[in-house]
């Protein structure tokens, strides 16, 4: 007998094995394994045990031999295989890593350029503003030059009103003269 789902809009779940690890703890292991595989000490460290094994397998007996040479040593291509074939993917895992770091930080970078282009923009304006502002204010030489002629000006106003007054006072004898005839 077929069982009957209660909800036949939504699909059904896939099955999967609950098969649950830190995907950053493994990321961070990959990364630390790319990053030995990628020195010049592992490639030391690697020639040194083929050559030890090849050794072991040369120059004892055939029957202490545990990857006898005449069957092409086996065991050894075996051994070299497997690590290949794990080293690749956890070489890709962390470059992947590696990629989606770089992109989150030219994003990141990104965005701190255009924030600052933007305060760059803003602090241009305010600047054209001051200076447009600046333009209309009075400077030292303007205002002494304007001082000098306004001074000028009340020397010859002052002058003119003395001159005016010694001929009123002048003229004042001369009025009170004909007034009282």
């Amino acid at each position: 007998m077929v069982k009957r789902r209660e909800d036949l809009g939504s699909p059904r779940a896939a099955r999967r094995l609950d098969v649950h690890y830190d995907p950053d703890a493994f990321g961070r292991f990959s990364e630390s394994i790319a990053r030995f595989l990628g020195t010049a000490r592992f490639l030391v460290f690697q020639t040194v045990v083929i050559i030890l094994w090849i050794a072991a397998n040369l120059v004892p007996p055939s029957r202490f031999q545990f990857d006898p040479w005449g069957r092409g040593l086996v065991l050894l291509t075996l051994v070299l295989s497997l690590q290949a074939s794990y080293a690749a993917p956890l070489i890709l895992l962390a470059q992947n890593r590696q990629e989606r770091r770089g992109r989150t930080q030219s994003e990141s970078d990104r965005e701190v350029a255009a924030s600052t282009q933007a305060e760059t923009e803003f602090l241009a304006r305010e600047l054209a503003g001051v200076r447009l502002m600046l333009a209309d204010v009075v400077t030292g030489d303007e205002l002494r030059d304007e001082l000098k002629s306004l001074t000028a000006s009340v020397a010859r106003i002052a002058t003119r009103l003395e001159e005016l007054d010694a001929t009123s006072a002048s003229a004042e004898p001369i009025a009170s003269r004909h007034s009282s005839e």
